[in-house]
């Protein structure tokens, strides 16, 4: 028992212990925790009687105080001074920060970002400095921003994507300078140009591939792709492809047309895209039956439809029906009616694939234009951008002029951005027209080369400029030269004399020739005025007058057994002479209105009258007429044209050499320039006298030879059939100037290159006369660098 008791004895005192023992660290914890609570809330908040701001040296004190936002004596927790950093460093002025508490004193340490001293760029060709400094957003003597040139660098690499340049690589860096400024760098790797391999369509049975590859602004890469620049993959071009491809079809009665999709596969190498467009392009549909209606007393619709020249059976063409309203929407303004509207009705008859159209005259809203604000013109006057409106301020609001202005100022060429907008002026019947525009250059200074079998090779310099001192008047001035040729050009057009539709040219041009193809020289010059203006929305007719001189001289002996002609020394001995004349001139052009894209009619005619002073007294009279078509899907096209003239002199006089006609190769192929009509002594090797009268009848086919598009390569066949005859008088000299046909037929090639286009003619004479020179090659080319 006593062992027992004493074994419990030692079992309570060694739990007691024990207990004793956790008590008191509990004890210790417990008491450690009070102590140290006061002490941590304590530490969170922070009064500070004074501010101290180091390292600023550009930064005001204020303005990091500001950005701070704890006032002396504030008492603020550690949670708003980490607030108070965030703030300062976000501000993008300093390049590190750090908020230190030191009793009652608040230190703000800053670094701030250097300034920028200059700006490069390195390892770039394709594009200048100027240009891409025109695209950043870091500025020399500005604060760098890391941010900011990182944000350069992406513009940049879009800039060169837009040049085609995929894979293209900006990287900015900083070559650190004294006074903390820094150069910023932009390392450029340009990359090669991503081209577009293979432009290819689906769904298109009545187009072929080749047909509408011409209709793209996006060209496929060719034999000259370091040369031309459309042949990238640019994806706002394709956009524009799109619409361009809609309008294509439409114009030509493929309502339904659509663009499913554009799909673009960039090749393995990513050095080439493959483009390819899924179209349906649905049925061709005809102008069916064609009616006016009108509820108006006093509109008599039978009255407006002799203003329609649609005809039922013909290709169905929105223009066409554009064309229509605007003409019966004239003839109402001509008739004072105001307001009058022009809705086309279309019924749609998929029997017989017509489109019955009804035009409805109706009455619209009565709105009026309030004002006409333009903007975005630095250049270009105000009154250039309001004379292709067809209404002013106070004048009855039509949207569909207003539509018709915004295209023609799109079609100056002075803008690279016009648009036109109406919105609701100061009342609900009052609306107001804004025109916001973005200029592009307009002018040019040009170098060029030329070659022709005739003249040899030629060089020539010129300027241009279509909007000329921001007055809407083009200039242009042009020096060329050649091996026997020399000529100096200028015109001068005003093409809106007194706000009107009325052109005004002057134009002036002095030449000599030193033995082309003759054995004398010539010189000629001569200046001139004329006024154009419409007289039918496809005709146009021009006044004009001329004053010039001409003058043969040098004439040397030809080589035995010809003799000088008795024609050319009654010429050479009358000196220079003067020829005063008094012209018009009338052309009519389908091609304006452009409501037949496969065809088109040209009509000219023109008199001058010479006799108003000056020495030569004559009549002379031009025609032309030609007419094109395209046939077998628009890829053959067929042309023909008919060209003559007279020379009726008068009071005795002759003509002369310098003003009589002859046939060049661009007239008469398959002969030399000056090569037909009479000459003198009746030899191949006689001087080139010219005629009184010539005529000519060129008929051309042009086709594609199997090859890619993208060569640019054409073949034609032409057939030639002209001749120059007639003077006034022979001396007795025996020379022929009787009517003799000629003709030649031939084969072409045309190469439309980077260069310039091309032109081979390979052609045989089947008619002529024994002092004709023939030519059987001819190849002209032209190119502007």
């Amino acid at each position: 028992m006593t062992d027992i008791k004493a074994g419990r004895a030692v079992t309570y005192n060694a739990v007691k212990a024990v207990i004793c023992r956790v008590s008191l660290i509990l004890f210790l914890a417990l008491s450690m925790t009070y102590v140290a609570l006061p002490n941590a809330a304590q530490a969170q908040s922070y009064r500070f009687n004074q501010v101290k701001i180091e390292g600023n040296q550009r930064i005001e004190p204020a303005t990091i105080l500001t950005y701070a936002g704890i006032a002396r004596g504030e008492t603020v927790s550690a949670a708003q001074l980490n607030d108070a950093y965030q703030r300062i460093l976000n501000s993008g002025l300093f390049e590190s920060v750090s908020v230190e508490p030191r009793g009652g004193t608040l230190v703000i340490k800053v670094k701030e970002f250097p300034t920028i001293n200059r700006i490069s760029f390195e390892g770039n060709k394709r594009l200048k400095d100027a240009d891409l400094a025109q695209i950043v957003r870091s500025q020399s003597r500005h604060v760098y921003s890391p941010s900011t040139a990182e944000a350069d660098a992406a513009v940049l690499t879009e800039a060169y994507s837009q040049q085609g340049r995929y894979s293209a690589t900006v990287t900015p860096k900083i070559i650190r300078r004294s006074e903390n400024r820094v150069d910023l760098v932009f390392e450029i790797v340009e990359g090669k140009v991503v081209e577009i391999e293979r432009l290819s369509f689906v769904g298109n049975r009545i187009f072929s591939d080749r047909r509408l590859r011409r209709v793209l602004e996006t060209k496929q890469a060719g034999v000259f792709r370091s040369i031309i620049q459309k042949d990238t993959f640019i994806p706002d071009r394709v956009e524009f492809d799109k619409q361009v491809l809609r309008d294509f079809y439409l114009s030509r009665g493929y309502i339904d047309f659509r663009v499913l999709s554009v799909n673009s596969e960039i090749a393995r190498e990513r050095n080439g895209f493959f483009l390819t467009f899924n179209v349906r392009e649905g049925q061709r549909f005809k102008f069916g039956e064609i009616s006016a209606v009108s509820d108006l007393p006093e509109v008599d619709a039978e009255e407006f439809m002799r203003a329609v020249k649609i005809k039922s059976g013909k290709t169905y063409t929105p223009v066409a029906v554009e064309t229509t309203i605007s003409r019966m929407e004239r003839l109402a303004i001509q008739k004072g009616m105001n307001f009058i509207r022009v809705e086309p009705r279309v019924t749609r008859n998929d029997r017989d694939l017509t489109l019955d159209i009804e035009f409805v005259i109706s009455r619209g809203p009565r709105v009026f234009v309030e004002r006409i604000d333009i903007e975005g013109n630095a250049t270009t006057l105000d009154r250039v951008i309001r004379r292709q409106f067809k209404v002013v301020e106070g004048d009855p609001f039509n949207p569909r002029q207003i539509r018709e202005a915004a295209e023609r100022i799109r079609n100056l060429g002075f803008f690279s951005k016009a648009d036109v907008n109406a919105r609701e002026g100061t009342g609900p019947d009052q609306v107001i027209v804004d025109v916001n525009v973005a200029e592009q250059p307009t002018g040019s200074l040009d170098l060029g080369a030329s070659y022709g079998t005739d003249g040899g090779l030629g060089f020539s310099i010129g300027f241009q400029e279509s909007n000329f001192l921001g007055r809407g008047q083009s200039f242009n001035f042009s020096l060329n030269t050649a091996s026997e040729t020399n000529s100096v050009r200028f015109s001068f057009v005003e093409p809106a004399l007194l706000g009107r539709k009325v052109r005004l040219r002057f134009s002036g041009n002095y030449a000599t020739t030193e033995g082309f193809n003759s054995t004398f020289d010539t010189r000629k010059a001569s200046f001139g005025i004329g006024l154009e203006f419409p007289i039918s929305e496809n005709g146009r007719l021009e006044l004009r007058y001329q004053l010039g001189s001409d003058k043969i001289f040098n004439l040397a002996t030809p080589v035995a057994p010809l003799v000088i002609s008795p024609i050319l020394q009654a010429e050479e001995a009358e000196g220079t002479v003067i020829t005063s004349q008094l012209g018009y001139g009338f052309s009519y052009d389908t091609r304006r209105t452009g409501l037949n894209p496969n065809a088109g009619i040209v009509l000219r005619f023109g008199q001058d009258f010479a006799g108003l002073g000056g020495d030569s007294q004559f009549i002379k009279t031009t025609a032309l007429a030609g007419a094109e078509t395209k046939v077998y899907n628009e890829e053959v096209t067929l042309r023909a044209v008919f060209e003559g003239g007279a020379i009726a002199s008068l009071s005795g006089t002759n003509s002369r050499v310098n003003n009589r006609f002859f046939l060049n190769g661009a007239k008469m192929r398959g002969f030399e320039s000056l090569g037909i009509g009479p000459r003198n002594g009746n030899d191949v090797n006689g001087n080139a006298l010219g005629g009184n009268m010539f005529a000519v009848m060129r008929f051309d086919a042009e086709f594609p030879l199997g090859l890619p598009e993208e060569y640019g390569i054409k073949g034609g066949l032409f057939l030639d059939v002209g001749s120059v005859w007639g003077l006034d008088n022979t001396y007795g000299s025996g020379v022929d100037d009787t009517l003799h046909w000629r003709s030649s037929i031939g084969f072409s090639i045309l190469w439309t290159t980077g260069i310039g286009p091309l032109r081979f003619n390979f052609s045989k004479a089947l008619q002529k006369e024994d002092y004709d020179r023939d030519r059987s090659f001819e190849l002209t080319i032209q190119t502007q660098f």
